[in-house]
């Protein structure tokens, strides 16, 4: 390797052979930015930190590849590179191959070539290593890979970087762990911390981390390209039927963006139906299809990816001509991060926001994953102590009240504050001191609201819109656009044909939705309730069906509005029935039910009691009766394990149904408001198979998603 003097004995030579690997990287007419040579040449030269802040489509990417060339050339170990998403990597393996640089990554979708990857990195025929973040709190991969990576890095780099503080948008608890990475680095190791998404707090946050000494590079924010405009109509039909009547006119391929993952779909069909080349995206869409559906649009075989914000930071198209919200994010900063997805090689893009009025609730259910009071959180560490050994998550379920998700991101919060530690197995308890910082809980929760409400200003706002977003992103060099809506007067019609507006009530309306029965036992509830492993196959309920997601933006906001805790309690409205009614004429059962059987309910016993008496009415089926609920109304649960536990000894079936239930000859269609957990269902159906039934039919008002 060169010494430092070396290096920088001769820096116009050095910054010469920079900007022929830029060329590489990206054409001949390419030429670095000053602020990319600078953190170019204090990477190599210097071997500092360095912190980049700059707009999408910058070229934050080219300095870690220009300096990872030129760190390669003097004899430096791999570049290691922590990227948060798969579609990045992709993208970004593309563009080191062209450079000429040898790029690999592990990841969750290829841990068959880890062994491979690993063995061509010590081999020296890898030049970067893409790492996902989850990676870095698999045991296996912290304890025996990451202490060899970072010993040989050449130089780290952590992409989206203000994912590693909590006060940014987008914070991600596996990012925490990059705190000890980098504090374990050897002397001498530069590292380079990107991302286009930052304010000031987030900033200085990221910043601290990486070191006292950080350079940060922070420019402005400016993208001259995007012309913003809000279009504000009452209603969601209205919302998709301006999509339906508008898609047409925007330049080139785009993506619309949603808050949910059935509002995806749901657009995505009503766009299909009037003829237009789009697909649905979102986190739940398979990673072959994900993968196909991106180059779909890269290509411009379609018009448009409608997707949630899973399709967001690395997804590169430079000539992307349009981004249109379908629902506001809850931040002007997310904001500002999708849309910049647009216009970095076409001279105009254009972006549009169309807000509805169920946003504010989406907001406040990502609101309550927060990380959790202090109470569940030492429940979490007292029954790691009691255990005495380690816990899957699973095992764990039962003793703490959280779902899934927020347990494991609280588990990889206390794992990085040294409180427990995932091992083989699970986690364990390290014993260790740990105290709940509620003041700076309190703090971020504060500031998540303050962001909802600078995006109600935006949208409301009568000033320079691109200033709006920027000035939230503290860029003091912020200007009016000259460009958007507000800065030109020239505002986009906010109307629809009432033709457009029936054709998409109509779509979003459609009545029906799977509803899949429950096939498996949650882990940790055998002891105490003697079920464990597969349900019985005599115990199961058949594909049931509902009339909407509660995150519909068609039967969405009406199902909120029925079944919101404290609504009144009253007959099902006979608009919904007639839905219902719809949803049981297009069920392609096997065999017609003979009866109809209720889900007694204490919130609600009048809108259960009649939605099931009509329609035993209206099907010309006998009612039977209600199943019987116990006891007092158990508090709500938040996990698999406790909500089954909940309602086991909750339900009775009186003896009078279970005999109608036997002479009933046939499938009971079994009656509730809404599925949740699906756990009340499962219950009331293994009764009811026991009692005879052949078959149970499922069929509730709502599903949560």
């Amino acid at each position: 390797m060169t010494t430092h003097e070396d290096t920088t004995a001769a820096p116009d030579a050095l910054r010469d052979e920079a900007e022929g690997c830029l060329r590489a990287l990206a054409g001949e007419r390419a030429r670095l930015r000053e602020d990319q040579w600078t953190a170019i040449r204090a990477l190599v030269v210097e071997r500092r930190r360095a912190l980049v802040v700059q707009r999408t489509g910058w070229g934050k990417s080219a300095v870690y590849f220009v300096a990872t060339r030129l760190l390669r050339s003097r004899g430096a170990g791999p570049t290691v590179i922590v990227s948060p998403l798969l579609a990045l990597m992709r993208n970004q393996i593309e563009a080191a191959e062209r450079a000429g640089i040898r790029a690999a990554t592990v990841n969750s979708a290829n841990t068959d070539d880890w062994e491979a990857v690993f063995a061509d990195v010590s081999a020296g025929a890898v030049d970067v290593l893409l790492v996902s973040p989850e990676r870095l709190n698999n045991p296996d991969f912290r304890d025996l890979v990451l202490p060899k990576l970072a010993a040989g890095a050449g130089l780290v780099v952590v992409d989206e970087a203000h994912c590693i503080s909590d006060w940014g948008h987008d914070f991600r608890p596996d990012y925490r762990r990059l705190r000890t990475l980098l504090a374990d680095l050897p002397p001498g190791v530069p590292v380079l911390a990107t991302t286009a998404t930052a304010n000031a707090r987030v900033t200085a946050d990221v910043a601290e981390q990486l070191d006292g000494d950080a350079l940060v590079l922070r420019g402005p924010l400016e993208r001259d390209s995007l012309h913003l405009s809000v279009v504000a109509l009452p209603e969601a039909e209205e919302r998709v039927a301006w999509l339906g009547e508008n898609l047409d006119a925007l330049p080139g391929s785009g993506i619309v963006y949603t808050l949910t993952v059935a509002a995806a779909h749901e657009i995505a069909g009503y766009l299909a139906d009037r003829g237009f080349a789009v697909a649905a995206y979102s986190g739940q869409t398979e990673p072959a299809e994900r993968l196909a559906a991106e180059r779909d649009l890269r290509d411009n075989r379609l018009k448009a990816l409608v997707a949630t914000s899973a399709l967001g930071m690395g997804f590169d198209k430079p000539d992307l001509g349009f981004i249109v919200h379908v629902g506001a994010p809850q931040s002007p900063v997310a904001y500002y991060q999708q849309i910049g997805r647009a216009g970095r090689g076409v001279d105009r893009a254009e972006v549009v926001l169309l807000p509805g009025r169920e946003d504010r609730e989406i907001w406040a259910y990502f609101a309550s994953l927060a990380f959790p009071p202090e109470p569940v959180v030492r429940a979490t560490l007292e029954a790691l102590d009691a255990a005495g050994r380690p816990l899957s998550t699973g095992a764990l379920e039962p003793r703490v009240d959280l779902s899934r998700s927020r347990l494991e991101m609280m588990l990889k919060v206390l794992d990085v504050d040294g409180a427990v530690r995932r091992v083989k197995g699970g986690w364990e308890s390290t014993g260790r001191p740990w105290e709940y910082d509620r003041a700076r809980y309190e703090r971020v929760r504060a500031e998540r609201e303050r962001e909802q409400r600078a995006m109600l200003e935006y949208i409301a706002t009568d000033g320079c819109r691109e200033e709006f977003l920027r000035r939230r992103l503290d860029d003091d060099a912020a200007t009016p656009c000259g460009r958007c809506d507000n800065c030109t007067g020239r505002r986009r019609t906010a109307s629809v044909s009432a033709a457009g507006a029936a054709a998409a009530r109509d779509r979003l309306h459609r009545p029906g939705v799977d509803v899949a029965p429950r096939r498996m036992w949650p882990t940790g509830v055998k002891d105490d309730l003697g079920v464990a492993g597969r349900l019985a196959p005599g115990d199961l309920a058949e594909t049931g069906r509902a009339l909407g997601r509660l995150t519909d933006i068609g039967w969405g906001n009406r199902l909120r509005d029925l079944l919101a805790p404290g609504a009144p309690d009253a007959d099902v409205p006979a608009g919904m029935v007639n839905a219902v009614v719809k949803v049981l004429a297009a069920w392609d059962w096997e065999r017609r039910p003979a009866a109809v059987v209720g889900i007694g309910s204490r919130t609600r016993p009048r809108l259960v009691g009649s939605l099931a008496r009509r329609i035993a009415e209206i099907g010309r089926l006998p009612f039977l009766g209600e199943f019987v609920p116990l006891g007092e109304p158990a508090p709500r649960r938040h996990n698999s394990a406790q909500r089954l536990r909940s309602v086991w000894n909750a339900l009775s079936l009186p003896d009078e149904v279970a005999a109608a239930v036997r002479d009933a000859d046939g499938p009971i269609l079994l009656v509730d408001d809404q599925a949740d957990t699906g756990w009340t269902l499962t219950v009331a159906s293994r009764e009811l198979r026991r009692a005879g039934a052949p078959a149970v039919l499922p069929l509730v008002l709502a599903v949560p998603n």
